[in-house]
């Protein structure tokens, strides 16, 4: 009577813990969508192409907003930060999204085995000054910490570093990441 019993409590357990998912004896493939992370599926929405999820950091209204592209490859950071600068995709655009970056001439080194990037940013006369500065800095920082292989970034101008403004307009020569712009942050 006692092992009639047990067996059934075993069985009931078994059957009150059952996911409900049936048991399969070989592995199946399973697909699933490709689509950015932060655009809802619709009747108008069109599968982006690419495997891999590329976060790029554009404005929209005083407001950062990440947008997600799909390409074929990681780029590495060079490549994204001149993606960035050429500015938002004609999709993007049809979003409003713009860039706060255009003609800036940027460079980008992570040292072998850091996490920290270094942006050398270029000069610029005078008639450049922007004053949508705090916007374009958050969008190098948004972009490039997105990635796995860098926590914060760092500015510089010929090698000295260079005192930049954070979202809450404070100004910064340390190392800057998503956080320091989150008063900034938008939804996309």
């Amino acid at each position: 009577m006692i092992i009639v019993r047990m067996v059934l409590t075993v069985v009931a357990v078994l059957l009150f813990t059952g996911c409900g998912v049936p048991v399969q004896d070989e592995p199946h493939q399973v697909d699933l969508p490709r689509r950015p992370l932060n655009v809802t599926a619709g009747p108008t929405a069109v599968e982006p192409v690419g495997e891999v999820a590329q976060v790029m950091c554009l404005v929209s209204d005083d407001r950062l907003v990440q947008s997600v592209r799909r390409v074929d490859a990681i780029p590495n950071p060079q490549q994204q930060l001149d993606q960035l600068v050429a500015g938002p995709t004609p999709a993007e655009q049809a979003q409003d999204l713009s860039t706060a970056l255009a003609a800036t001439a940027l460079t980008v080194t992570v040292p072998a085995g850091g996490a920290v990037a270094a942006v050398e940013v270029g000069e610029t006369g005078e008639s450049a000054a922007r004053s949508d500065e705090v916007l374009a800095y958050g969008q190098i920082v948004c972009t490039l910490t997105s990635r796995a292989d860098i926590a914060a970034v760092t500015f510089q101008r010929e090698g000295r570093p260079l005192q930049v403004p954070r979202g809450n307009l404070t100004l910064s020569s340390g190392p800057l990441r998503t956080a320091d712009y989150q008063s900034l942050l938008g939804h996309g």
